[in-house]
């Protein structure tokens, strides 16, 4: 979506309050010349677009406050991984209270993109946990909120408010309860200090830096959402990516070296993943019906199935029986039928 236009006082009647604000930001930034073209967002009400003055490049962040947005964790989280030796967009240009930042510009070079263009997909990804570990060494920012065991697991239930009621089941409360019980009860029981996880850590939130060197050619983009968490949770969504598959082996030997690179213990980490995962799997299949849904995104839809397989390879640990039970019972899997009859349920 472009935001286009320009000022009342030189374009009359038309223009929003919303796009006159833009202009008066971009002029005071000194892009007020720039040409402007839409970039793909993502789930979130943020929209993006990228500009270009003769040749130079940033980024436009319009995160509307109106939306339920807020740039400041970019911006102080921006700052604190730069300063942790990372790659994250520089904010050149803010106006906190409208909502707008000004970034660096990355490019275009994507993990998926670069893979898909003939780049080592091993190599990318030992970056990206190279930059977990280095993350992983800094201090948590003050003021985030918390990604802890009573944060996540009431998103655990999400199937039961978006995925059974969009295949017109009951919402099951009393099986409800008894998955965030579960949920709430299995990720009591890790251990760890906290440290910032990004939460949405995946290959197409991360840009390859081919100039750069070590952990700084992970390029770090969406990382608004982080807080303190345990420190598996960032590489489950690296290595269990709704959207696209692993090469095979190449996940556990991801695991295996952020084991090596943070000093703990392989079956430690293992169980942790199993945990972190099945939570992340269960919001996710939740979640996707919402945008479906409420959204207007049914191309969410798709990539069910790529979630549903992560999700049962981590219900497959033997710690997470009691959690398996209450899936295999009440969360159908998402077969092709399933999923059109979603599509074909009005938002």
């Amino acid at each position: 979506m472009a935001l286009g236009g320009r000022c009342p006082d030189r374009a009359g009647a038309g223009v929003t309050p919303r796009a006159a604000r833009i202009e008066r930001f971009l002029a005071r930034a000194g892009w007020a010349a720039a040409q402007r073209a839409p970039l793909a967002g993502d789930a979130s009400a943020r929209v993006y677009q990228r500009l270009d003055a003769d040749g130079a490049r940033a980024v436009l962040m319009d995160a509307d406050p109106a939306r339920g947005e807020d740039v400041r964790p970019f911006e102080l989280l921006s700052g604190h991984l730069r300063g942790l030796g990372l790659s994250a967009p520089g904010v050149l240009a803010a106006d906190v209270e409208a909502g707008l930042l000004l970034i660096e510009d990355f490019g275009d070079t994507r993990y998926d993109h670069a893979i898909a263009a003939g780049a080592d997909e091993a190599e990318l990804y030992e970056a990206a946990v190279d930059a977990l570990a280095r993350l992983q060494e800094g201090p948590v920012p003050d003021g985030l909120p918390a990604w802890d065991a009573a944060a996540m697991a009431p998103l655990a239930a999400m199937p039961f408010d978006w995925y059974r009621p969009g295949l017109a089941l009951d919402p099951a409360p009393a099986a409800r309860a008894a998955l965030r019980d579960e949920m709430t009860a299995l990720l009591a029981t890790l251990d760890g200090p906290p440290v910032l996880v990004l939460r949405d850590y995946h290959a197409q939130n991360l840009i390859w830096l081919a100039d750069r060197i070590g952990a700084a050619r992970a390029g770090l983009l969406d990382f608004q959402d982080g807080g303190p968490g345990h420190p598996a949770y960032d590489l489950v969504s690296l290595v269990e990516d709704a959207r696209r598959d692993l090469a095979p082996g190449l996940a556990a030997k991801l695991r295996a070296r952020f084991a090596a690179c943070t000093g703990g213990a392989a079956a430690t980490l293992e169980r942790a993943c199993a945990i972190l995962g099945a939570q992340r799997n269960l919001r996710i299949l939740g979640q996707f019906v919402r945008l479906a849904h409420r959204d207007g995104k049914p191309a969410y839809l798709d990539l069910m199935p790529r979630v549903w397989c992560h999700l049962q390879g981590d219900l497959a640990h033997p710690d997470l029986a009691r959690l398996a039970d209450l899936v295999a019972r009440h969360i159908p899997e998402p077969t092709e039928a399933r999923r059109d009859r979603l599509r074909a349920r009005p938002g």
